[in-house]
């Protein structure tokens, strides 16, 4: 048994043996080998650890740059002001906007010529009264009378005027009838000219002067008057052409045919959109804004909701606030302030009807951009310039196919722009994105993550270069 062991032991030292003195032999050949895989699995590790370089530049094909609608422009330095933004609304002018048309007299309504919606213009016909008014005959009655009355004192008067020269009659009766003639006639410039602002017209005053009465008086609409407070700025050509189209279109109809209507009452009322108000609303807080740009004549930026300018004229107006209510609201607590806006309208027919569109309606929203602040020598971009990687914010210069991702400084940004300090990380006259600034970077990161840079090229030898 133990003879068994020694013999056991004595074969595993042979092989132990044998083993090395092999590997002592053929050491020249494994050695080697050993040594570069190791060094391979060195370098291997050493390049794992190696900090990865941020890509700054990315390649765009032309197509790639019409999918993405892409837009660049050159950059200057400019001023810019910083504004605050504040809502508003379209908002009928008070005493100018809307016009009631009232009963001259007590009448009954015999003919309607214009319902809600259509357009009338000054001096067309609106409505036919047949007159039941005791009044209004009573007043031809005696317009009449005064002019009978003046006619036959003048023919009085001709008649002993030579008698009172040659002394047969004594000159005071010529004076006393020249004094009733004068006094006729100022009976008669009284009745006529009440009777005028009971709608007659002068043919029919003359008439009534000549015996025939008037049964009905026809009401039309009324003449275009000028205004004489500040309104906005427009051209001259455009004020010109405003003044030929002047329309009231009706906008509430206050009375039925057959109808007796009183003395004053509401027969219709009528609007001319022409000239608007933006009613600005803005909390107390802001009110040192708003009086500095109303003091200064800054002017305002205004956004107009749902509006569709490539439909209209372009608008030549300056927009500032005229003035600024001194009354706080209990509910919401702003208070108003008023910027005048003159309209843009046009016309169309229709089954020989006139209609009027307006391009702004009362009701209809704005935002205002009030001026606060003046930021000179600064960079402005739109917001869909910039891209912002946490703290860090980017825009692209444009370089050909090239677009180099570029470290700015964020001053300040609004819902339109985005402001960016001139502080030598943009060169001014260069071409920078517009917008895309988004997709832009997710491209370029799709491009390092395949690892082929944006930023070399392959000439026709085959060799490899840096984008020049």
């Amino acid at each position: 048994m133990q003879l068994t062991k020694l013999l056991r032991y004595a074969v595993v030292a042979i092989v132990v043996l044998a083993i090395g003195a092999g590997a002592y032999m053929t050491q020249d050949q494994w050695v080697p080998l050993v040594a570069g895989g190791s060094s391979d699995e060195d370098s291997e590790h050493a390049e794992a650890e190696a900090p990865i370089e941020e890509p700054k530049m990315l390649k765009l094909s032309e197509s790639a740059r019409k999918n993405l609608n892409l837009v660049a422009k050159p950059i200057r330095s400019q001023t810019y002001w910083r504004t605050i933004p504040i809502p508003g609304i379209i908002a009928d002018r008070p005493g100018e906007t809307d016009r009631g048309i009232t009963s001259p007299a007590v009448g009954i309504v015999t003919e309607i010529f214009a319902y809600p919606g259509q357009t009338v213009r000054p001096g067309e016909k609106l409505f036919t009264l047949t007159l039941s008014s005791e009044y209004l005959q009573n007043t031809q009655k005696e317009l009449f009378k005064a002019t009978k009355e003046k006619e036959l004192v003048q023919e009085e008067i001709e008649r002993l005027r030579p008698l009172a020269q040659s002394g047969a009659i004594s000159g005071s009766r010529i004076i006393d009838l020249e004094s009733n003639k004068r006094r006729q006639e100022a009976l008669i410039q009284s009745h006529r000219q009440d009777l005028l602002a009971r709608g007659l017209t002068l043919e029919q005053v003359d008439q009534v002067t000549q015996g025939e009465f008037v049964p009905t008086v026809t009401i039309t609409a009324p003449p275009a008057e000028q205004v004489t407070h500040p309104v906005a700025s427009v051209d001259d050509s455009e004020r010109a052409s405003s003044n030929n189209m002047i329309a009231y279109e009706v906008q509430g109809l206050e009375t039925d045919l057959g109808q007796q209507v009183q003395a004053g009452q509401l027969l219709a009322t009528l609007s001319n959109h022409r000239n608007l108000y933006i009613e600005g609303h803005a909390f107390k807080r802001e009110a040192p804004f708003l009086e500095d740009a109303a003091q200064n004549d800054w002017p305002i930026t205004v956004e107009f909701a749902e509006d569709h300018p490539e439909h209209w004229p372009e608008m030549k107006q300056a927009f500032t606030i005229q003035y600024l209510s001194n009354a706080v609201d209990a509910d919401s607590r702003t208070f108003d302030f008023y910027i005048p806006l003159t309209n843009q309208s046009r016309f169309y027919e229709k089954n020989d009807e006139t209609f009027v569109v307006w391009r702004f309606r009362p009701g209809q929203r704005v935002r205002l951009h009030v001026p606060v602040e003046q930021m000179q020598d600064v960079m402005v971009v739109p917001r869909a310039a910039v891209v912002r990687e946490g703290p860090e914010a980017f825009v692209f210069q444009q370089n050909g196919d090239l677009f180099n991702r570029v470290p700015v400084q964020v001053l300040h940004e609004d819902r339109l722009n985005v402001i960016l300090a001139d502080d030598g990380s943009i060169t001014p006259g260069l071409y920078f994105a517009q917008n895309a600034a988004a997709s832009l970077n997710r491209v370029l990161k799709a491009q390092a993550a395949s690892g082929m840079r944006a930023d070399v090229h392959v000439h026709a030898d085959g060799t490899v270069h840096a984008s020049h």
